[in-house]
């Protein structure tokens, strides 16, 4: 290993505020400090850079990402808001997408990937369907996700290879939810084992670029195999992207079950992720209390039990069974969970899994197990107490609620206003003291942390926003924290912690200096607080110059 003088700039650091310098050595961070000491320090490092006023900070860390997917969704048709505007639009770019694939695959045998289409982003409002991909496509296999995952729509080409027609959640429009969607996604991520890496690889450097150091990476039956998981794992070892903490989706009933799958996946953080308790909202498959507010049958309502308040995918003792098992074990186990309803469900869960009377062993093992929940979109008096009576951790997706939030948006349209406003309770869940983490769901939002940081600090609801330093900590030393890993000193620049770490230009720094929004923004009004780059909605994105994990640059524009 080499050292690394930083010099020159301004470091974040909760040890020296006011740091202008950095000294890495051998992988951890040996120095910070003035920069007149720095001019002493130089001689003796074998790298030097000049920082010319910008920030040393603690790299991100993505708290729930899906690696395989965000890969694909970067190289494949992008059907966003962002690259398609109207549904003709979208039309138009699958019908481009065709004709490259075309000319690359004549036999047409090759699926076309499209992603990231939201019908109630276009003026149409009205979504896809498989005779537009038909038309559009020329006949090829097509698979369009949606941006939320949890619904895509298939051309016949494909529908037809795959039998969906006969499988519950298919639609004659070819929409594709539940078992549909599985069998559809396989048939789509039907790939060469090249084409599996170069998609990893695509990931984890694109999350390297912007400054993350780490992901949570959400491996699931639907979204990856375990073999897949392995390779991804060991890519991140041998060269330099992100570290990988691996997480598993997959139900177990009891702890053999966990022992057999931390036999065959020994790197296992937890067993948890994408267990998912219900849908999404944007499918109208996330289970609420109540009815949505435009509530449509689902594909193959006959056999999804549809009343119109969304699908739960899992009993509350499927959920105590599964908790159990982890617990007994030690290993941390989890769920995703979107909806009200599924929200009781899993209280109910830990409840069960607690009781002595249904097998448990009362909350300290729950507790000791550091369960942890993804995305908890909906989280009332009730269940904010039974989190923090079971220790149980969130991993949340700020960028959903500046994304689908607001009183035009996707969780309006679904819920009704008032619903959706009483949805991400920031500040709720932080100040009760629950271990907050943040990601992005990549690819459901962009890989884009400071986006996450924006959307926590701008609440829709003011009394929801957070400081710009708590939702700073969230994304940084947050994750190290539920995966299990803070006692390293990771997500801190100390000395003797790890150098995990990001470099940043930006047009101005600072601090909130009042107020719990956005109300200013000044470097005079640091009051001993590390500073952060400018967080209002219309300052400049902040530039990631440098990404060193372990004090190796995973990405480096000094180079």
């Amino acid at each position: 290993m080499t050292s690394t003088l930083y010099r020159n700039g301004l470091v974040h650091s909760s040890a020296d505020p006011f740091a202008e310098a950095l000294l890495v050595d051998d992988g951890v961070v040996a120095w910070i400090g003035a920069e007149d000491t720095a001019a002493g320090l130089a001689a003796r490092a074998d790298r030097v850079i000049d920082l010319d006023g910008a920030l040393v900070a603690p790299g991100f860390v993505d708290a729930h990402v899906h690696t395989l997917e965000t890969g694909l969704a970067l190289e494949s048709v992008d059907l966003s808001p962002a690259g398609a505007r109207t549904r003709a639009a979208a039309l138009d770019a699958v019908a481009a997408g065709a004709r490259r694939l075309d000319a690359a695959d004549p036999d047409g045998d090759e699926v076309l990937l499209a992603f990231g289409w939201d019908e109630t982003a276009w003026p149409e409002r009205t979504p896809l369907t498989r005779e537009d991909l038909d038309a559009a496509a020329g006949g090829r296999p097509v698979y369009a996700a949606h941006a939320d995952m949890h619904h895509a729509v298939v051309s016949t080409a494909l529908a037809a290879s795959a039998g969906l027609d006969r499988l519950p959640g298919w639609s004659a429009a070819g929409l594709v939810i539940g078992e549909a969607l599985r069998v559809a996604r396989d048939v789509a991520q039907e790939l060469p084992p090249a084409r599996r890496v170069r998609a990893y690889r695509v990931a984890l450097q694109r999350a390297a670029e912007l400054g993350i150091v780490s992901v949570h990476e959400m491996s699931a039956a639907h979204t990856d195999t375990r073999e897949g998981l392995r390779e991804l794992v060991a890519l991140s070892e041998q060269e330099p992207l992100p570290q990988v903490v691996a997480y598993r989706g997959e139900l177990v009933e009891s702890p053999d079950d966990v022992r057999e799958l931390l036999a065959q996946l020994p790197f296992l953080a937890g067993i948890g992720g994408d267990v998912n308790v219900d849908g999404s909202i944007a499918a109208r498959t996330a289970a609420l209390r109540q009815p949505y507010t435009d509530h449509r049958p689902l594909p193959g309502s006959a056999l999804t039990g549809d009343h119109g308040d969304g699908l739960a995918y899992l009993s509350a003792e499927e959920i105590g069974a599964h908790l159990a098992a982890c617990s007994a074990v030690g290993v941390q186990g989890g769920f995703h969970v979107v909806g009200d309803r599924a929200m009781d469900l899993l209280v109910l869960g830990l409840e069960i899994a607690a009781s002595e009377d249904r097998g448990g062993h009362g909350p300290g093992p729950l507790r000791a197990a550091r369960h942890r929940v993804e995305h908890a979109l909906f989280v009332d008096a009730s269940a904010l107490a039974s989190l923090l009576l079971y220790g149980v951790s969130l991993s949340i997706q700020p960028a959903w609620a500046s994304t689908w939030g607001g009183v035009d948006g996707l969780w309006a349209q679904r819920l009704g206003v008032a619903r959706a406003g009483n949805m991400s309770p920031f500040a709720d869940l932080a100040g009760a003291g629950i271990p907050l983490a943040f990601g992005s769901d990549a690819p459901v939002t962009a890989l884009d942390p400071w986006q996450a940081i924006r959307a926590a600090v701008s609440h829709e609801d003011a009394e929801q926003r957070l400081s710009g330093r708590a939702a700073f900590r969230a994304h940084t030393r947050g994750g190290w924290r539920l995966a299990g890993l803070d006692g390293t000193g990771a997500g801190e620049l100390t000395v003797g912690a790890p150098a995990h770490l990001a470099v940043w230009r930006a047009d101005s720094y600072g601090v909130l200096s009042s107020g719990r929004g956005l109300t200013s923004w000044s470097a005079e009004a640091r009051a001993g607080q590390p500073v952060l780059p400018d967080l209002h909605l219309d300052a400049r994105e902040p530039e990631c110059l440098q990404t060193v994990r372990a004090g190796v640059p995973i990405y480096d524009t000094f180079a």
